[in-house]
């Protein structure tokens, strides 16, 4: 049996983040991915939106210098509704010096962050392992490896996705529903720079979001593409050949970039909505899809679930600076009482989005394409939306305003 302070289960971003987070403070953490670490693994077209405030944890816990080479920023954001003339112009330059967010591709990132977490002296990386099943009471959790070994802690993270295995052993229930839409993720290459702009387009099957990634190996132009379909025409769509599928793709994409062309393959998730019923249970924590797990409108998943790492650390290292059980049920309370709140915020907002600009009746057309205009000539409501966008909103965490842990 192996004793830690904390145990993180799962090897994602957020995981890592969380585990650099507990060992900057000195505590003894435990990561188990059930991944092998590939530290040169294959692109495979898909990327991360990381926002403003996501880059301020990132750099609150050491990982944001190892990911910030492959990083693309996005300065402006351009949001349009269908073939409609009005459109809505978010320009960095109006809330501060610093982008909205940056673009990187997943394999980097998590190259990155594997070869950092192999250095850090408080993280033991167990990969792969499979965590088989826990047992939490008598003021300490038990974690039970497939083939063998226990880890002891006070604490376990649960980071281990949307269908958390630890989340469902714990007995924590979860609201969810599909939108019987699925998300196609790829890369293109196109003859004209993107000018660090990414842009959202509501269409009527789901967003089509097209955002700036860094230029290829070769120099090429490159974007990142998330297509949310419905479910059938996304199957049908992955079953085209290149050239019918680009000729879709250059459909909606537009011309404005000049010729397309796809680079490597095409991805296709299901599209859904899950959000725990409590974001903790005895001497777990929930964090990332495994407390809750949003449409990719908007591109925020990901850096809602790196908001309640940031949560989750301050509750966690204050505890533990104060001699305090750092597992135990005024400290998680305290966590749930931090994220839970913001997140289901965030689902209703990213369903209500999704919800209001996936369909094409023509009243709800129009007065979408009257709010975008409205939005546009309203400063200071324009520059709150864009403070979301930045993450930046509300009451943040001290790493979230680039403070210390």
């Amino acid at each position: 049996m192996s004793r830690f302070d904390v145990i993180v289960v799962g090897g994602g971003l957020v995981g890592a983040a969380a585990a650099r987070a507990f060992a900057s403070a000195g505590l003894e953490t435990a990561l188990v991915d059930r991944a092998p670490v590939e530290t040169g693994a294959a692109f495979d077209g898909r990327t991360t939106a990381i926002s403003h405030a996501s880059v301020q944890v990132l750099r609150g816990v050491g990982l944001w210098p190892a990911i910030a080479a492959y990083a693309e920023p996005m300065a402006d954001i351009r949001i349009t509704d269908g073939e409609a003339p009005v459109f809505l112009h978010y320009d960095h330059r109006e809330v501060g010096d610093e982008p909205f967010g940056y673009i990187v591709e997943n394999r980097l990132i998590r190259g990155a962050a594997a070869a950092l977490l192999e250095d850090t002296p408080n993280i033991s990386v167990l990969s792969p392992a499979v965590a088989e099943k826990s047992e939490r009471g008598g003021g300490l959790a038990r974690l039970f490896l497939a083939g063998g070994g226990v880890l002891e802690a006070p604490l376990i993270t649960a980071a281990d996705g949307r269908g958390s295995p630890l989340r469902r052993e714990a007995g924590i229930g979860v609201v969810e529903w599909t939108y019987g839409q699925k998300a196609l993720v790829l890369t293109v290459g196109h003859e004209e720079p993107h000018g660090n702009v990414a842009h959202e387009r509501f269409l009527a099957g789901g967003p089509f979001a097209i955002l700036p990634m860094t230029d290829g190996a070769e120099g090429e132009h490159r974007s990142s593409i998330v297509w949310s379909e419905r479910s059938d025409l996304a199957d049908a769509l992955l079953r085209l050949d290149d050239a019918r599928f680009l000729q879709e793709l250059a459909w909606r994409f537009g011309d404005f970039l000049g010729e397309l062309r796809l680079i490597g393959p095409r991805w296709c998730w299901p599209v859904g909505l899950v959000v725990a019923e409590r974001f903790h249970a005895e001497r777990l924590a929930l964090a990332g899809d495994a407390a809750c797990g949003i449409h990719p409108i908007a591109g925020q998943g990901f850096n809602l679930g790196i908001r309640g790492v940031a949560a989750l650390g301050e509750c966690v290292v204050d505890a533990f600076r104060l001699g305090l059980d750092i597992g135990g049920p005024a400290v998680l309370a305290d966590y749930e009482r931090r994220q839970r709140a913001q997140s289901v915020l965030l689902a209703g907002i990213t369903d209500g989005l999704n919800r209001l600009f996936s369909n094409d009746i023509p009243p709800v057309r129009a007065a979408r394409q009257l709010g975008l205009a409205a939005v546009g000539r309203m400063p200071g409501l324009k520059r709150a939306f864009m403070r979301h966008a930045m993450g930046v909103a509300g009451a943040p965490p001290r790493l979230v305003r680039g403070e210390p842990l």
